[in-house]
């Protein structure tokens, strides 16, 4: 860039004069007084029209509209400047996560896109000390996901987004040996839209006292020391195909594993009898407690029959409380918010319904972490554990 030509005052007057007479051209008054550009003509000529005389004295640099530099403004100017300052960076560095002793430079530039019609992005810029020229150069470099961002996306599509921040923050430091606030985790998972998928919440009622058909042996306490000490089991509805099916499951309270499960058409005894075969088949179940609900099938003759022969323990709810066998149906309303909710019901039939339930099993058992057992799979917990 070439430099800045000052020209005195008399020479700005002269030149408008001599315009104004009309006898000679841009060119002409250029050669006769070393002008360079002809557009200098032209605004000089606009000023005289405009009567903003003071202009032909102001020196090289930022004319102000009002003839006064900065230098001279009043104290009452200077005040109001500062006060719209001070509020200006008050709202910016709001915008700022964290504890804004320093902004990343993607977020300084999202920043200065949502505020640049407000405020220039020279004064945005000096609010947070970064040069206009490295704003520029940001904006023309592609940011991706950081180290960090890439190892959590990483972990939510591995567990098909069905983990919170704390599951994830928790991973991090067991299989990645990143330590990070689970708050960060939070923020990113928000900003990249892979937060786990919440269930809708639903009432609740707790029934009263009922009669008992055999007691209760568990009372509500889901924690056991060892495989094979304590099974929970229930029936659930799957009405997602083109004829409603039945999911009956049997579940190890020591690691949470799904032991076994059956898919059905009905709801008949054969169903849970099913169920229990396979639970059974190479464990040692003596003495298990066996817990489920007061339905007819775990009532029925021929399902107590079979649990006796085994020497399994069977235990009951009260009638009409689920809270006294939550963990079994805690999974399966975690099978269907996590497996079937996000699916269109009208485009799935009963074949592809009983894949979806065994592709689930698989991760649940096999992929699926839980803080209860540090971070482990059911699987790696029992296996870990032997």
């Amino acid at each position: 860039m070439g430099k800045k030509v000052h020209y005195p005052e008399e020479v700005k007057k002269k030149v408008v004069q001599l315009k104004l007479e009309g006898n000679h051209s841009n060119q002409e008054l250029m050669d006769m007084f070393g002008i360079k550009n002809k557009s200098q003509i032209k605004t000089w000529m606009k000023w005289f029209r405009n009567g903003e005389n003071h202009r032909f004295a102001q020196p090289i640099g930022k004319q102000y509209s009002n003839g006064l530099g900065p230098e001279d403004d009043n104290e009452v100017t200077l005040l109001k400047k500062k006060v719209a300052y001070y509020e200006m960076r008050e709202e910016l560095l709001g915008k700022v996560p964290g504890n804004r002793k320093e902004v990343v430079p993607e977020v300084f530039i999202q920043i200065v896109e949502a505020f640049k019609h407000k405020y220039k992005i020279k004064a945005i810029c000096e609010c947070f000390g970064v040069a206009k020229a490295t704003y520029y150069r940001w904006r023309r470099k592609e940011w991706g996901p950081t180290v960090l961002e890439e190892k959590i996306l990483e972990i939510c599509e591995g567990l098909k987004f069905r983990v919170g921040h704390r599951m994830v923050r928790d991973l991090l430091r067991k299989e990645h040996q990143i330590k990070v606030n689970r708050n960060t985790v939070q923020r990113i998972m928000q900003k990249y839209h892979v937060q786990c998928r919440v269930k809708p919440k639903r009432q609740s009622y707790i029934a009263g006292e009922s009669k008992i058909v055999v007691p209760n042996y568990l009372e509500r306490n889901f924690h056991a020391s060892k495989p094979n000490e304590k099974w929970v089991t229930d029936i659930t509805y799957l009405p997602y195909g083109e004829k409603m099916l039945y999911l009956s499951t049997i579940m190890d309270l020591y690691n949470n594993e799904i032991l076994a499960y059956s898919i059905s058409d009905n709801q008949e005894k054969s169903l849970v009898l099913d169920t229990l075969r396979k639970a059974c088949e190479g464990r040692n179940v003596y003495e298990v407690i066996l817990h489920s609900d007061q339905g007819s099938q775990y009532t029925s003759y021929e399902f107590q029959e079979e649990t006796k022969k085994r020497g399994i323990i069977t235990s009951m709810s009260r009638r009409g409380n689920c809270f006294d066998n939550a963990v079994i149906e805690s999974f399966h309303s975690q099978l269907k918010s996590e497996e079937f909710n996000p699916l269109d019901r009208g485009k799935l039939d009963n074949h592809t319904v009983r894949e979806k339930v065994e592709t689930y099993m698989y991760y649940y058992n096999y992929c699926r972490p839980f803080k209860k057992l540090n971070c482990q799979t059911p699987i790696e917990f029992r296996v870990m554990a032997a």
